[in-house]
């Protein structure tokens, strides 16, 4: 019997190989495409757009930023990237991620070691530098449950807890066209590859 078809065609020409992916097959421009385009929430946000995991992400990169003041650009381009196997295998919620079982992770845990070694970060994000960006994923999953997914503060609160004042002032979540959430995920892309010279 022959084996299913293990590889993407994405965009830019490469076939990406789930199961075992390489960095060569790996383009910002097929991660910035992709990510616009899925939708966080399961596409259960208020608005004309879905909220997009590249917008997603790069609220995240500027939260752990703001937490972060002293991190170099790699850890920021880090931050920016924690998502991107997405681009490929789609955002799941939570629950249905402990539903599907530890499978998800490995696939996800394979395509972060290609995407970070193809930009010059390491395979493996050192375990610090991971817990720095979770939090910052917490509080943007707060803003996000709290500004368009219909949760209420305290029900947000609980299961993401309150982020500081200072880590969300001024964060407004506008829900934008995937053409231009595209091109700012991938402009920030070059600014942080650049930085991380």
């Amino acid at each position: 019997m022959p084996q299913p078809r293990a590889w993407q065609r994405m965009l830019s020409g490469r076939r990406l190989d789930l199961l075992d992916p390489t960095p060569v097959d790996i383009e910002i421009e097929d991660i910035a495409h992709g990510l616009a385009f899925v939708a966080r929430w399961n596409g259960q946000t208020h608005g004309d757009y879905p909220y997009s995991v590249a917008e997603h992400s790069l609220l995240v990169e500027q939260i752990f930023t703001r937490q972060n003041r002293a991190a170099p650009a790699r850890w920021q381009l880090a931050a920016l990237l924690h998502d991107a196997p997405e681009y490929v295998i789609g955002d799941m919620i939570s629950p249905v991620k402990a539903a599907v079982g530890p499978e998800y992770g490995e696939l996800d845990a394979r395509l972060s070691a290609a995407i970070h070694i193809r930009f010059g970060l390491p395979a493996q994000i050192p375990a610090t530098v991971k817990r720095q960006i979770k939090r910052a994923d917490k509080v943007s999953a707060w803003l996000e449950a709290t500004q368009i997914a219909g949760f209420s503060e305290r029900e947000a609160t609980r299961f993401f807890g309150r982020p500081a004042p200072a880590h969300i002032e001024g964060l407004d979540i506008h829900l934008r066209p995937p053409k231009v959430v595209r091109e700012d995920f991938t402009a920030r892309h070059a600014e942080l590859l650049e930085a991380t010279g």
